[in-house]
């Protein structure tokens, strides 16, 4: 990794665009944008220039694509092919950490090989969402001299392709997962120990979330902990994750030096914006989200945190 380059700063962000029929215990919505890269994308725009990779159908509305252009995403790497867009659908239980999946139609996105145009090549700063682990090598091999390479998984990967996902891990700067997914790839029930047996597998900095419960952080500087930001009504949490994890690089793109301590101020940045995310269905609440807005609320987030 090429710490500290003096290029612009650019993120690049690889994953799915969805439409999404997401079910709540208050209210159903049909055909509302999804994806890891949607979610992501939009919340790292709030921070630094965005590159949007992925596929959509001939089906995909012209109103979604307007919302990603309104924040500045440079949609060239977004491919538009003959079929329909990825689908999927779910339900959230009363308790809304709990979902069942209804429904998943990969349409195009079954056969998505990320390919990045030219200009995508010598993105300063990466984002590996949620795709197989194959995949987002594919794309590391592309790029030119990425100074900083953020990455998700899932549950499912780790189970069917584990190998692939060891030998991506000393690629990247960053590996974000759940709780559940740390213990599945470690075999520890202790988050303190799964975090550090995941920093021996390559990456320099662990993130595992933990929901309403906040994230973890853990480097070879230590733990940092830090708890969710408390919103009173969460309407849809579909894209929590993705938000956090995209306005988290967005974060550390803007900053002038990735250290300690600007990756802790990225989670703090994160956590602020994954609470927008779960207040409107789909990411339009991040989408249409003003300056004052998301600075308000994270020095409202500051007070909460600090000791006098």
């Amino acid at each position: 990794m090429n710490e500290g380059s003096d290029r612009a700063r650019t993120v690049l962000v690889v994953g799915s665009v969805a439409l999404d029929d997401i079910e709540t215990p208050l209210e159903k919505r049909e055909m509302v944008l999804g994806g890891s890269a949607s979610y992501s994308s939009l919340a790292a725009a709030a921070f630094a220039p965005v590159r949007l990779v992925g596929v959509v159908g001939e089906d995909f509305p012209a109103d979604y694509r307007d919302l990603y252009r309104s924040r500045g995403l440079d949609l060239e790497g977004l491919q538009v092919v003959s079929g329909k867009t990825f689908r999927w659908g779910g339900v959230y239980e009363e308790n809304m950490n709990r979902r069942r999946t209804l429904f998943t139609e990969l349409n195009v996105f079954e056969h998505f090989n990320p390919e990045l145009p030219e200009a995508y090549c010598d993105s300063t700063h990466i984002l590996l969402a949620n795709i197989h682990p194959g995949l987002q090598g594919h794309v590391l091999d592309q790029a030119t001299a990425p100074a900083f390479v953020a990455c998700d998984t899932m549950d499912l990967w780790i189970d069917i392709a584990r190998p692939e996902l060891l030998q991506l891990l000393p690629r990247v700067d960053l590996l974000s997962l759940n709780d559940t997914e740390a213990e599945q790839l470690t075999g520890c029930f202790n988050l303190v120990d799964a975090g550090r047996t995941i920093l021996s597998m390559g990456p320099r900095y662990v993130v595992i979330k933990k929901g309403e419960h906040g994230a973890m952080l853990l480097s070879e500087a230590g733990l940092f902990l830090i708890p969710a930001f408390p919103v009173g009504a969460v309407v849809d949490p579909t894209g929590a994750g993705d938000t956090f994890l995209g306005a988290l690089l967005g974060s550390i793109a803007a900053a002038e030096v990735v250290e300690e301590r600007s990756v802790r101020r990225a989670l703090l940045d994160a956590t602020v914006m994954a609470s927008f995310a779960v207040e409107e269905f789909s990411p339009y609440s991040i989408g249409r989200l003003e300056q004052d807005a998301f600075f308000a609320r994270r020095e409202a987030f500051r007070a909460m945190l600090t000791v006098e």
